[in-house]
């Protein structure tokens, strides 16, 4: 009942009426292009797609010049093969042409958002208010695949605010929560022995859905069987920010009797692909992005490096931008109807988990969610060599100070106690693997 008083009442009140915004206009426009042909999603995308260049090509400094450069004119991009003779965007580009990869019109006028960095570079950007709502329904579409719509009552097990949050803000996220009818369990602090007090919570609580980091939502799955505990069984959960590998959704369902269902985004973006019912691959949200993946060539493959264009975000437009996952295409079509195509899997976002000797599993995902808020800092990677010791290595700005260090000592010591020896490295630069990745996370501990 509650779930219908939000969905027709409640929401479009708060969303359309007090906040003034269009997500639900975007959403009904999303939810008639999921049942389209493939061509026809095709050309929808096509032509936003076509209108975006032609945008960056008048408004944007930076492709101006750089496609004058190459001799590229918009009018010379008639389709797809066209579109990937356009140069790469990467995060060093970004941070080093900021400014003129601002939309003159949008100037002075931006949202500007920070990335965790799960490849081991925060990252900051602009968007416009419009952009926001496009994501937030797109969201809400790939949520409702998984039967996790708004307004299910929803636990979720995610990433908490770090560092000081205010009174008022703790109260406003309180309301907020209440009105979505969901509970928020911090991630960051489940070990061993808070366990117990997690599980607790979800029975009491009695989620119909729940949305979940996967290495915490699997460690308490592995702590439920091994104790034989009683748990409440919601009818969906949905899994993001991390690589769900197969041994994980099989003990996590097994466990929580429910269907798991993988998402796949990334802070630029949001959502990129979700799973459906059929969880017979991800739906690429292609009427809202374009998504390549690339052989070490540059040439389409089914396995590769993931290239993404956001077709919305006319303030800070990302063309060809590589995000830093590895990823593998699907050939198949979903038989629930979608004309969307699907990705396979996602391979190479690997946050590995941190522990300690006090029983502390803390996921990777909460190193780029705490250092992005740290500005000064350009690149960094954790190194766990045993339970008892860890290295924070870190590339760091200029302008990095005590006050940062100070800051991140406090947020890693809330999370994993005083049990363990942390050295910090300061260091010019930071290899990748031979994937060509920077891992955040790498532990060499005992599991």
């Amino acid at each position: 009942m509650y779930k219908t008083l939000f969905q027709r009442i409640l929401y479009p009140t708060y969303e359309t009426f007090l906040c003034r915004r269009k997500t639900l206009r975007y959403l009904a426009d999303y939810q008639r292009n999921q049942w389209m042909t493939p061509d026809e999603i095709a050309a929808i995308q096509w032509a936003k797609l076509r209108a975006l260049l032609i945008y960056c090509y008048e408004h944007v400094p930076y492709y101006k010049a750089q496609w004058d450069r190459m001799g590229i004119h918009w009018q010379d991009i008639r389709n797809l093969d066209d579109y990937r003779r356009l140069p790469l965007l990467t995060k060093s580009e970004i941070r080093t042409h900021y400014d003129d990869l601002i939309a003159g019109p949008w100037r002075g006028k931006v949202l500007l958002k920070a990335t965790g960095g799960s490849t081991g570079e925060p990252l900051r950007f602009a968007y416009t208010r419009e952009n926001y709502e496009r994501r937030i329904a797109v969201m809400m579409r790939g949520y409702a695949w998984a039967r996790a719509d708004i307004g299910r009552r929803t636990l979720l097990l995610w990433g908490g605010d770090v560092g000081d949050v205010s009174r008022s803000k703790r109260f406003k996220d309180r309301l907020y929560n209440l009105a979505f009818h969901r509970k928020i369990l911090n991630s960051f602090y489940l070990t061993r022995d808070s366990m117990p007090d997690y599980l607790s919570q979800i029975n009491r609580y009695r989620p119909e859905v729940i949305v979940a980091f996967v290495a915490p939502l699997y460690e308490l799955a592995r702590f439920i069987k091994d104790k034989s505990l009683p748990r409440w069984s919601p009818e969906t959960i949905v899994t993001g920010a991390e690589l769900l590998h197969p041994y994980q959704r099989t003990l996590i369902e097994e466990v929580f009797c429910c269907p798991v269902h993988s998402t796949y985004g990334c802070r630029e973006f949001m959502l990129i692909a979700a799973e459906c019912s059929r969880r017979g691959g991800m739906h690429i949200n292609t009427d809202h992005l374009v998504v390549e993946v690339l052989d070490d060539r540059g040439a389409p493959a089914l396995s590769g490096e993931v290239v993404i264009t956001d077709l919305h975000n006319y303030a800070m437009p990302f063309i060809r931008y590589v995000n830093g996952d590895l990823a593998t295409l699907s050939a198949e079509h979903c038989p629930c109807g979608r004309g969307f195509p699907l990705m396979q899997s996602v391979n190479g976002r690997k946050l590995d988990t941190i522990r300690t000797r006090a029983g502390h599993a803390v996921p990777g995902a909460f190193f780029p969610h705490m250092f992005k808020e740290v500005s000064a800092v350009a690149r960094f990677q954790v190194v766990q060599n045993s339970l008892e010791d860890l290295d924070i290595i870190i590339v760091k700005h200029p302008e990095f100070n005590d006050a940062d260090l100070t800051f991140i000592q406090r947020e890693v010591t809330k999370i994993l106690g005083d049990g363990i020896h942390i050295k910090y490295r300061f260091v010019d630069d930071i290899p990748l693997t031979r994937s060509g990745k920077q891992r955040v996370t790498v532990s060499h501990s005992e599991a």
